[in-house]
């Protein structure tokens, strides 16, 4: 008698083209970055394939490792990774996910560099965190023209160069942050790191970073209280004259995900750095660089959303119960079109953010005005969005999701980091709170924004409507009462952007399922309670993956 014979269970995802999704290419086309379909065919055909997939699986299972001293017992602080990770780095940095957007003469460049980060994001999360701020540290290294005009080019190269040496040397530059101290958290003014100035015009550095990520790159932004106030500073790893800038690193920080990323606690002893913007305006020069990383959390986050979804309806089409698909019984397809909604969603207003970004590189100052609020509110709602989809994913799976060859338990893992990352929910919600403050405009191109399109649909008119009477009341009101209900507010702005983008932009099916579910409050309290009458062939048929 045969007692193993494998049935009712799932072939693996994998063989297929992941830039097969409707909502990306649409976004490149209405944009006209119809230049870059094939360069984004190229990154997810790579991408779905078990090669690329593997590489993700070695890297988060053979984490980095901290090599503090030498066989001979001299101080050399380095982070030994699998290959599998550098082969993902160099691939990343060969698609140009890195800085490349900056050097771009292209049209679009920072929307097609979002569009092919969300489809190679499915390999691996880690990785992506020295990519993204290598991207990021462009706009805030530009405070130091000199050493934009060293460093830019080697950020923006083709490249990945490894090796630690002097970065003027390298064919290719990775660039971290070191802000956060145990004392302080998010309150960065309250660092107590110091940095005194020398007869060279350089600044000696010392303190201790509770969280630095990437150690092994190249260069980081750093902030250090100078005699003027907070400041920012460049920190290379090795100095132009080839010894090693004190960079003593403690330990690495043994997290609940993101394991194929080093991050570190880092002592800076007499540590040399470079002065980027002016003393005391440390926070206003970094801000140019967390605002870039704060984009690359709303698209992480969806690209999350997106490969549970995909990993979801796959499962569901092959796999059988109570006498049919699992697809094609009424309340699986429910949840399904629910997580594809959510999914969309985040990832239309994170592509149509770097469209914003593009536009305020150009100098369109309503643009950079509206990309400021909308990241605010998008990396607060859609990065807390992230833990309650992956959950939901998963159990689609049931208990196969749940198991670690699923990828599933890695994906719920990694959701909570981008909501806690540059700004926890508090943070971000708080930063909408200053903006409503101190750039009042801002607030107001958001409401004229998502008012452009009134008497289109009735449900996106009463929430515009019922968040114009809150922000008045908030804004007569005391202080701690907006604090109060600060979460409530930005989470509100947030759905109604999204809403108006997807009537504005979305497949029809799709933005009525969110306005009536979010906006016009038909649905439950969790995922898969959306009402009759969705279209839910309309949605998941946009979701799921074309195999073979």
């Amino acid at each position: 008698m045969v007692t193993h014979t494998v049935t009712n269970q799932v072939p693996p995802l994998v063989g297929y083209d992941a830039a097969e999704q409707p909502v990306i290419l649409e976004a490149l086309s209405r944009a006209g970055a119809g230049h870059a379909v094939d360069e984004l065919h190229e990154v997810g055909r790579l991408a779905g394939t078990a090669d690329a997939l593997g590489w993700g699986d070695r890297a988060e299972a053979n984490p980095p490792v901290l090599r503090t001293h030498d066989r001979y017992g001299n101080r050399i602080d380095e982070v030994d990774y699998d290959p599998a990770y550098h082969e993902l780095m160099r691939r990343a940095v060969g698609f140009g996910l890195h800085g490349a957007p900056w050097a771009d003469p292209r049209p679009n460049p920072h929307l097609v560099r979002a569009a092919k980060s969300s489809v190679w994001g499915q390999t691996d999360a880690g990785h992506g965190c020295p990519i993204s701020m290598t991207y990021a540290v462009v706009p805030a290294l530009r405070r130091a023209p000199d050493l934009a005009a060293m460093f830019e080019p080697l950020l923006t190269s083709a490249v990945y160069d490894p090796v630690l040496a002097p970065p003027a040397t390298k064919r290719g530059l990775t660039a971290g942050m070191s802000m956060t101290e145990k004392q302080g958290g998010s309150d960065v003014r309250a660092n107590t790191t110091h940095a005194t100035r020398n007869s060279d015009g350089t600044y000696s550095i010392t303190g201790h970073k509770w969280f630095t990520s990437a150690p092994m790159s190249d260069l980081f932004l750093v902030l250090a209280q100078a005699p003027g106030g907070l400041t920012c500073f460049c920190v290379p790893r090795v100095l132009p004259d080839g010894s090693r800038n004190p960079f003593l690193l403690q330990r690495l920080k043994d997290k609940l995900g993101n394991r194929s990323n080093a991050s570190s606690e880092v002592e800076y002893d007499q540590t040399t750095g470079w002065i980027v913007g002016d003393e005391g305006r440390g926070v206003a020069t970094i801000i140019e660089m967390v605002n870039m990383t704060r984009l690359d959390c709303t698209l992480g986050t969806a690209t999350g959303m997106r490969v549970g979804v995909a990993n979801a309806v796959h499962h569901a089409m092959h796999r059988r119960a109570f006498g049919a698909a699992l697809i094609d019984q009424p309340l699986m397809r429910n949840v399904l079109a629910d997580l594809a909604v959510e999914a969309e969603a985040s990832t239309t207003v994170a592509l149509w953010l770097a469209e914003l970004t593009d536009l305020a590189d150009a100098g369109d100052r309503e643009a950079d005005a509206l990309r400021r609020i909308g990241l605010a509110v998008s990396k607060y709602h859609v990065c807390k969005r992230g833990p309650i989809h992956a959950a939901e994913a998963l159990e689609c799976l049931g208990g196969n999701g749940y198991v670690e060859d699923s990828r599933m338990p890695r994906l719920y893992r990694e959701a909570p980091l981008l909501s806690v990352w540059e700004g926890s929910g508090n943070v971000a919600a708080l930063d909408v709170l200053r903006a409503m403050a101190k750039q009042p405009e801002t607030v107001e191109t958001f409401l004229d924004t998502v008012s452009s399109v009134r008497g289109a649909d009735s449900r996106l008119d009463g929430a515009v409507d019922r968040l114009g009477g809150t922000l008045t009341a908030v804004a007569a009101g005391r202080p701690e009462e907006a604090q109060y209900v600060a979460r409530r507010v930005v989470g509100d702005m947030a759905m109604i952007l999204q809403g108006y983008l997807l009537l504005r932009h979305g497949h029809p099916a799709v933005a009525d399922a969110f306005l009536v579910s979010r906006l016009g409050a038909d649905r439950g309290d969790v995922l898969g309670t959306l009402p009759t009458g969705v279209d839910t062939s309309a949605i998941l048929d946009r979701v799921t993956p074309k195999v073979g």
